[in-house]
C-alpha cells in the first residue's frame, strides 16, 4: 500500500513541468485544450486498462501512476486557466474563483462517492474502475468547448526549434525569471510556511486501518463516509466564500489550526473506544469526525490557493502556480512519510493498535509547530497587490 500510494503521489511533485510544456509548447494551436484532451485520453486508458487486463502489483502500481499523471497534469491546466482569470484582482474575487473550482471538485465528489463503495460491494473492483474510466473521456469532450486563442505552431513536419530559433533561449529565460519569482521574498518566505505546515506528521493511514481491521466498516460504508466528507468539503469552500475571503490569512491559519487540532484529538475517543460510554456508536462518531475535520481542512487550505495565484506573474501563470502546488504537495508527501516512521516507532500495524492513541496525539500536536512562523506571510491583501510587480 505504501508503495502504490507513494508511487501515485509521484506526478505530483513534477507540477513545474507539467506547467513549463503548457506554457512553452502549443499542442495542435492550443496550451490549455489540447492538454485537457490528452490528459483525459491518458486516464480514460489507464482506468480501462485497471478494468481489463491488470493482475499483478506492478500492472496496478503503472497504471495508478499513469492515470495520477492525467489527472495532474489537467490539474495545472486549470489552475492556470484560474490564474490567468484571477491576476490582478481583489482577494476576495480571486477566492470566488477558487472557491468556485473547488466547490464543483466538492459537487463531484457528493455525486461519485457514495457509489464507489456500494458498487464495489455489488459488483466487484474492475466494474468501479471502468465506470472510472468514462469519466476522464468526459472531461476530454468537455475540454474541447474551452474557448482558447489559436497560437500559431510550426508547419507539417518542421521541428519545433527549427520553426522557433529561438526557443531555446526563451525557455531559459522562462527558467530564469521562474527562479527569480521563487527567489521573491514575497513568494519565497509565504511557500516555506506552507510546506511547513503541510510537513507536519500524519496519522492518517493508522487510523484507516483501525477503522477497516479492528471496528470493521465496510467498503460501502467507507462510501458513505467519503459522501460525508464530500458534503464538508462543499460546505467548508461555501464558509471561506461567504464570510471568510477577506479575512487575512494569518488569522485564518491560526484559527483552523488551533481549532483542527483541538478536534483532532477527538479521535483518540474512537480509538479508545470511549465515544461508546458516551452512547455514540463507531459509525456515527466516525462521520461527525470527518465531518467537522473536513470543513476545517478545506477552509483552511482555500488560502494557500487564492495567494498562490495571486503570486504568479503574467506568462508563467502554469509554471509557478505548479511549482507553488508542487511544494506544498511535497510538504504533504514529507508529512505522510513522518508519520509512517513515527507508526513504525510506536510499534503500530495492522493488527496492533496499542500505540495509536499516543500517535494521533503526537501528530496533532506538531501541527501547532508551524505557527510561529505566522509571520512569513503576507499581513493582508494589499501586500500582496503591493508586492505582485
Amino acid at each position: 500500500t505504501a508503495l502504490i500510494s507513494g508511487f501515485s503521489s509521484l506526478p505530483w511533485l513534477v507540477k513545474p513541468l507539467y506547467g513549463f510544456i503548457s506554457d512553452s509548447f502549443p499542442l495542435f494551436g492550443y496550451r490549455r485544450r489540447s492538454y485537457l484532451v490528452l490528459s483525459g485520453l491518458l486516464g480514460a486508458l489507464s482506468w480501462s486498462l485497471m478494468a481489463t487486463f491488470v493482475d499483478s502489483k506492478y500492472g496496478a502500481v503503472v497504471c495508478i501512476l499513469i492515470g495520477s499523471l492525467s489527472v495532474a497534469f489537467s490539474d495545472v491546466v486549470v489552475d492556470s486557466m484560474v490564474v490567468e482569470r484571477a491576476r490582478g484582482e481583489s482577494q476576495a474575487i480571486s477566492g470566488s474563483l477558487q472557491s468556485l473550482c473547488w466547490g464543483s471538485s466538492a459537487f463531484g465528489g457528493i455525486v461519485s462517492s457514495y457509489f464507489s463503495g456500494s458498487l464495489v460491494d455489488a459488483y466487484g473492483v474492475r466494474f468501479v474502475f471502468g465506470i472510472t474510466a468514462l469519466l476522464p473521456m468526459i472531461t476530454s469532450a468537455v475540454a474541447v468547448l474551452v474557448k482558447e486563442q489559436h497560437v500559431p505552431g510550426p508547419t507539417r513536419g518542421q521541428n519545433v526549434l527549427l520553426a522557433n530559433p529561438s526557443f531555446l533561449e526563451s525557455s531559459r529565460e522562462n527558467i530564469i525569471q521562474l527562479w527569480n519569482a521563487v527567489r521573491e521574498p514575497n513568494v519565497f518566505l509565504p511557500t516555506v510556511f506552507i510546506f511547513l505546515w503541510q510537513a507536519t506528521p500524519q496519522s492518517d493511514s493508522a487510523v484507516f486501518y483501525f477503522t477497516t481491521n479492528k471496528l470493521g466498516f465496510t467498503p460501502e460504508f467507507l462510501g458513505r463516509v467519503k459522501l460525508v466528507t464530500s458534503v464538508a468539503s462543499l460546505v467548508g469552500v461555501g464558509l471561506y466564500n461567504g464570510f471568510l475571503k477577506r479575512v487575512s490569512l494569518r488569522k485564518i491559519f491560526l484559527a483552523t489550526t488551533i481549532i483542527g487540532t483541538a478536534f483532532g484529538m477527538t479521535q483518540v475517543l474512537l480509538v479508545t473506544g470511549l465515544n461508546r460510554q458516551l452512547g455514540i456508536s463507531d459509525e456515527w462518531f466516525a462521520i461527525g469526525d470527518s465531518l467537522i475535520l473536513t470543513v476545517l481542512g478545506q477552509v483552511s487550505f482555500m488560502p494557500v490557493l487564492v495567494l498562490a495565484a495571486k503570486l504568479c506573474p503574467e506568462g508563467m501563470e502554469a509554471t509557478l502556480f505548479a511549482t507553488l502546488m508542487s511544494i506544498s504537495n511535497g510538504g504533504s508527501v514529507v508529512g505522510g512519510l513522518l508519520g509512517a516512521v513515527l507508526t513504525q516507532v510506536f510499534g503500530v500495524t495492522k493488527d496492533k493498535f496499542d500505540n495509536l492513541s499516543s500517535l494521533i496525539i503526537l501528530c496533532n500536536l506538531s501541527s501547532l509547530l508551524p505557527l510561529p512562523l505566522l509571520g512569513l506571510l503576507p499581513e493582508d491583501d494589499s501586500e500582496i497587490v503591493s508586492n505582485e510587480n
